[in-house]
């Protein structure tokens, strides 16, 4: 009996001294918690009670170069449930399946599913947006929120480029200058209790939002207007597969206009052309190929455009004058090849003023040879050539050239006057605006300042320029030749009256040859003297004639007559060529 009560309260004594051990860890790890870890569960029941929305920031607006707004926003409504608010979920579900154009059955999934916040639509119209606010149903919250508008509609759609349902940008200029466009988004902090209603006298906090930066461009409306309207006409009178355009100053690289015909609604950048039909990856290598700009993105074989790079390096090294005397029979023999000139029955004697006049390939083929692959290379490495221009878009291709070691006799020839190679319409003018404005490389741009609502500027966007690849006398004798070949050469149909103007023809087939399919493709530039303008079209595909003189170079004298005088370039005074002095 005694040994039973002593092993009793032995027991006993153990259970109340492990009870004890147990309370003291209790309180312990109570102590530890509130005094040391107090803050951070603090900070977690705040957070349980806290709801948190967001205010989304107002993108910056995209402007051309006289402050015309091409890139806008409108405001639009999210329109969110938060289930544990939601009193009468039937008049929810009824209420927004009206306004919103959606099913019941979407909406009550929605309405139904235990989250702090569901979404139900984003982007939708403010007049809408304002009408179930006026609803006043528990738990259906309305804020208001930003959607991209462009007023122009489709005009140079494919460098502005356009953002995602996010709000980012996706593509061209938006994309490249997010970071200054797409500001700081804002909050709404409310109070909830336990059940996650909010409380009703607990007031709310905002975080504003804070805008994006404005970015104003080279961009011209109206000169981009011109462009784009010369391009369909020719597109639809040649029934070509496209048209693109560039117009830059080549003074300082500000691309004034980039056409990309056909172009695309930024309104609504996701749907494929009328009758097109498409789904899955399909529709998207489609709509991929719907927003690529042919002017960067892709590569070409320039043809004779192309010889105003082989005639500039010719005589800045010397290696031919204006008055070097040369024979076209109408080809010439290469090694083991037959190179023909565009003129079967041949130029006859001429001198080297004449063969650029003429576009003669056997005179362009002599000057490579003359020069030969290691010179030849250097000055194609000089202009520039080799490297990507730097232009402020995504996505610039890269030249496409043989190696140095590859270029025989035969690839040297064909390269001379336009072909076997590859090169981006942005790199054929930054390099021809380069040769004629004394000789200084330029990097074609169109961004020039990021600035507040207020106009106060934030950046100022600069960029390389100024490295010579040529001298002011090969400039100035490359001008006086590509004078003349408008004046009297093969870019006669660009002439314009009362005005002095520079360019060349080109016209390159496109491989394989045996489709017998051709880009036709004029660069011009004006005034002749004082280049302030640059123009390079490109016509991918014509049908019928499809000669860069004959359908190419009218475009362009077009465009002159209508943006010269509107960017103030007047027109000369008669003055014959002997008033300029020509360096050979």
């Amino acid at each position: 009996m005694n040994e039973n009560r002593t092993h009793y309260r032995g027991r006993t004594v153990f259970l109340c001294m492990a009870l004890c051990l147990a309370m003291a860890a209790l309180m312990g790890r109570l102590s530890f918690l509130m005094i040391y870890r107090a803050e951070y569960y603090s900070e977690k029941a705040q957070d349980l009670h806290e709801r948190e929305r967001t205010i989304k920031a107002a993108r910056g607006r995209i402007l051309d170069v006289n402050g015309t707004v091409i890139a806008d926003n409108r405001t639009v409504c999210t329109i969110s449930v938060i289930h544990n608010q939601i009193r009468d979920p039937d008049q929810v579900v009824q209420v927004l399946s009206e306004k919103l154009k959606m099913s019941q059955e979407e909406i009550r999934k929605k309405v139904e599913k235990y989250s702090s916040r569901e979404i139900i639509r984003t982007n939708v119209d403010k007049s809408t947006g304002d009408e179930i606010r006026n609803c006043r149903l528990d738990g259906v919250k309305v804020d208001e929120d930003y959607k991209r508008y462009y007023p122009f509609g489709s005009l140079a759609s494919k460098v502005l480029g356009f953002t995602g349902g996010d709000n980012q940008g996706i593509i061209g200029l938006e994309v490249k200058y997010e970071k200054y466009l797409k500001g700081e988004n804002g909050k709404i902090l409310t109070l909830a209790d336990a059940a996650g209603i909010e409380l009703e006298n607990a007031g709310e906090d905002r975080i504003e939002p804070v805008p994006g930066m404005d970015l104003r461009t080279s961009l011209d409306v109206n000169i981009q207007k011109y462009a784009e309207q010369a391009a369909y006409q020719v597109m639809e009178k040649k029934g070509a597969k496209r048209v693109s355009i560039i117009i830059m100053d080549p003074r300082n690289g500000e691309i004034k206009a980039m056409v990309n015909a056909p172009e695309f609604d930024l309104n609504d950048p996701f749907t494929l052309p009328e009758g097109t039909l498409a789904e899955g990856e399909e529709k998207q290598d489609l709509l991929n190929q719907m927003w690529r700009n042919y002017c960067i993105n892709d590569t070409y074989e320039p043809g004779s455009t192309f010889k105003i790079i082989t005639a500039a390096a010719g005589l800045e090294a010397g290696a031919v004058h204006l008055d070097d005397r040369f024979s076209c029979p109408g080809y010439r023999i290469v090694e083991d090849r037959k190179i023909r000139c565009h003129k079967i029955s041949g130029h006859g004697a001429e001198d080297f003023l004449h063969g650029m006049m003429n576009s003669c390939n056997p005179v362009l083929i002599d000057v490579g040879q003359r020069l030969g692959v290691d010179r030849y290379y250097e000055y194609f490495i000089q202009f520039g050539l080799k490297e990507k221009t730097g232009i402020d878009l995504p996505g610039e291709a890269g030249t496409i050239m043989h190696k140095k070691e590859d270029m025989g006799p035969v690839e040297l020839a064909t390269v001379s006057f336009g072909q076997s190679f590859q090169i981006t319409p942005i790199q054929l003018i930054a390099t021809a605006a380069s040769i004629v404005n004394g000789g200084e490389r330029v990097t074609p741009h169109f961004a020039i300042e990021a600035a507040g609502r207020d106009g106060t500027v934030v950046k100022k966007f600069e960029y390389p320029q100024g490295k010579r690849i040529l001298s002011e006398e090969t400039s100035a004798t490359m001008r006086y030749i590509l004078e003349q070949v408008v004046a009297e050469g093969s870019g006669k149909k660009a002439a314009l009256e009362g005005y002095r103007i520079g360019g060349k023809t080109a016209t390159s087939e496109k491989l394989p040859r045996s489709r017998k399919k051709y880009i036709s493709s004029f660069l011009g530039f004006a005034p002749a003297d004082d280049p302030q303008v640059m123009a390079l079209i490109t016509i991918d595909e014509p049908e019928g004639i499809y000669y860069g003189g004959t359908i190419a170079a009218p475009v362009i004298a077009d465009i002159f007559r209508n943006i010269l005088p509107y960017m103030g370039i007047r027109a000369a005074e008669e003055e014959t060529a002997s008033s300029f002095r020509i360096y050979g």
